[in-house]
């Protein structure tokens, strides 16, 4: 039999049962195609998946390593960053999450967790580039212009964050936190 047809179908088996949330049967199979073929990450990010739902962070991270390990994505590198940050290692999330964005800017949930972290470690203006090259990779600019207005506000740059604000109600005049950003400054 062929043993890239058997990772194939326990692959596509261990996402299967992953979607249907029976994780006994999600590891099995992901176990087995990690077993067909090793030098694929996605067995190693689905295990890490079945190990975050069961809360098994420590198990998960060693997870994401090993993808990581086979292949550096930002999903694995975000995944390692998810686990720290719900450990309350900050810096260690920060630094995972900023790698993740070098390789893949347009991360919503990389990008999101870096924001958080920044002002967590007060390193919100060291986010910024971040933040404008999301602009340019992702479809959500509406949520990363009023994230960037957000944090130049913070920062007491107040009439740089007005040009995103009002173009994102331009847009969207329904979008309650562009409008309370904009509030926020008038006060």
């Amino acid at each position: 039999m062929n043993s890239h047809l058997d990772y194939e179908i326990n692959k596509e088996l261990g996402e299967c049962y992953l979607f249907m949330g029976d994780f006994d049967k999600a590891e099995e199979y992901y176990r087995k195609a990690a077993g067909n073929n090793a030098q694929s990450a996605a067995p190693y990010m689905g295990l890490a998946t079945v190990a975050v739902q069961r809360s098994e962070l420590d198990k998960a991270l060693v997870l994401y390593q090993k993808a990581a390990a086979v292949e550096e994505s930002d999903k694995a590198l975000c995944g390692m960053g998810l686990v720290y940050m719900e450990q309350g290692k900050h810096a260690e999330a920060f630094s995972h999450f900023v790698r993740a964005l070098d390789k893949a800017p347009g991360n919503m949930v990389a990008l999101n967790c870096l924001v958080r972290e920044a002002y967590q470690l007060g390193l919100v203006e060291s986010i910024l580039n971040y933040l404008e090259a999301a602009l340019e990779a992702s479809v959500e600019t509406e949520a990363i212009r009023v994230s960037l207005a957000g944090c130049l506000i913070y920062l007491g740059r107040g009439e740089e964050a007005r040009p995103h604000l009002e173009m994102v109600l331009g847009t969207n005049p329904a979008n309650t936190n562009a409008k309370e950003l904009i509030e926020t400054m008038a006060a």
